[in-house]
């Protein structure tokens, strides 16, 4: 466990890996938010693989991180976008050829800024992409051939996803006929999850949608199944 240089025939991406004891199972990508890939996206991968999965965190910052709005904002507006689409696609890539991992078909979670590109990732290779699990973020797009199931951990009061446009993303995944189920959290605030925002976290509710996170990917990513 620990930062990798994740390789794939398309090229590779550096990142935060983690594998289960055992030494195998199904493969998930996690998308960080706009910190950067900080402790709580690595203890992410960290609790997936204990939870039995292969883990792996793209970092689309380069190694940069923020803690404070502005300094996110910064780094999140000085982003490459189609390098970093280049990462999250080899990151995949890189997951299907990894030994440990059983599966071809990838689960994803992104937090925030992440679920954003979690969605993008969906439409980008809907083949691959089994399972999109997406904490207080949306997105727009094309979804008419995405064949993942969705799962969502929304806030009640969120200053940058307001009602609206959560309910009107569910209703566009249902239209597709995805397998959706979004969740509203009552007193939260966007990123509950993370537990180094002493302004958001919830740890009731983190810990509710952390159980309903590794019930989802269990039951879509099929531990034992055989790569094709």
């Amino acid at each position: 466990m620990g930062m990798v240089e994740l390789k794939s025939p398309e090229g590779t991406a550096s990142g935060y890996l983690a594998v289960p004891v055992k030494g195998h199972g199904p493969s998930v990508l996690v998308l960080h938010a706009w910190w950067g890939l900080n402790d709580v996206f690595t203890d992410v991968c960290d609790r997936l693989a204990t939870a039995g999965f292969v883990a792996f965190a793209p970092d689309l910052y380069r190694g940069a991180t923020a803690s404070t709005r502005d300094e996110a904002k910064n780094l999140m507006s000085k982003v490459d976008q189609e390098a970093a689409g280049r990462d999250i696609l080899n990151g995949v890539r890189g997951l299907q050829i990894h030994p440990g991992v059983r599966g071809k078909r990838v689960g994803v979670v992104g937090f925030s800024m992440g679920a954003f590109w979690g969605l993008w990732l969906a439409q980008e290779l809907p083949a691959d992409v089994a399972a999109v699990v997406l904490f207080y973020g949306t997105g727009d797009g094309n979804y008419s051939q995405i064949k993942a199931a969705f799962l969502g951990h929304f806030a009640e009061t969120d200053e940058f996803e307001s009602p609206a446009t959560v309910r009107d993303l569910e209703k566009v995944l249902r239209t597709s006929g995805r397998d959706v189920t979004f969740h509203t959290y009552p007193g939260t605030t966007h990123w509950f999850f993370e537990k180094d925002r002493s302004d958001a976290y919830d740890a009731q509710a983190a810990k509710v949608a952390w159980e309903r996170t590794i019930r989802f990917l269990t039951t879509q990513l099929p531990g034992e199944t055989i790569r094709g």
